[in-house]
């Protein structure tokens, strides 16, 4: 449905809230790929190393995270309920990685990336379609999307290690690279003899 426009009261609307936003915006207080450097006794060619490969990171993780939850609302067929749940769970996981990821850019002096259109310009997981699909394709989805997020995770670990950043690539290590494995391996056994 379209609003129309009555006697010019939603145009005049509509320019209050655009000077709202443009006013908004002009309180920045730090932009972002601007690193605000911190006191954590870290090189700062390293933390802006970091920042910028958690920021893809992250949203990567959160793209992960939206497809499982588009599967959880959409997966249909014979295991819907435990797929539904498993989906679900996974989901809350990955919520659970995007949180210390971001805290982690933010505790580097970074901006972390946070809006759906930035994410969406970001993020290096194919796009999947607004429609429903059927259960094996939505797993092919999930592993495929893990296996991306595995490969950066692993790559940028040795990085931060070889920089001296071994908070980053504890959580790398720790929590990103364990919990998408486990997640592959729960979702892969949904495939096994298909």
């Amino acid at each position: 449905m379209r609003i129309e426009k009555t006697d010019g009261h939603c145009e005049e609307s509509a320019k209050v809230v655009a000077q709202a936003l443009k006013e908004l915006r002009t309180r920045e207080i730090q932009p972002y790929n601007k690193l605000d450097k911190l006191p954590i006794a870290l090189d700062e060619k390293a933390c802006v190393a970091n920042v910028d490969n958690l920021n893809q990171l992250l949203a990567d993780t959160i793209t992960m995270r939206d497809l499982y939850k588009k599967c959880h609302w959409q997966v249909s067929g014979p295991m819907f309920y435990s797929l539904h749940l498993l989906f679900d769970k996974h989901s809350g996981e990955q919520g659970e990685l995007i949180d210390l990821l971001a805290e982690r850019i933010q505790t580097l002096g970074g901006v972390s990336v946070a809006m759906a259109a930035d994410v969406a310009e970001i993020s290096i997981i194919p796009r999947q379609t607004r429609g429903r699909e059927d259960v094996h394709t939505q797993l092919r989805h999930l592993l495929h999307a893990h296996e991306i997020v595995l490969k950066e995770s692993r790559t940028m670990a040795r990085l931060a290690a070889g920089n001296g950043d071994d908070g980053t690539n504890d959580i790398l290590v720790s929590n990103v690279i364990r919990t998408n494995e486990l997640q592959v391996w729960f979702v892969s056994q949904h495939l096994t003899g298909v």
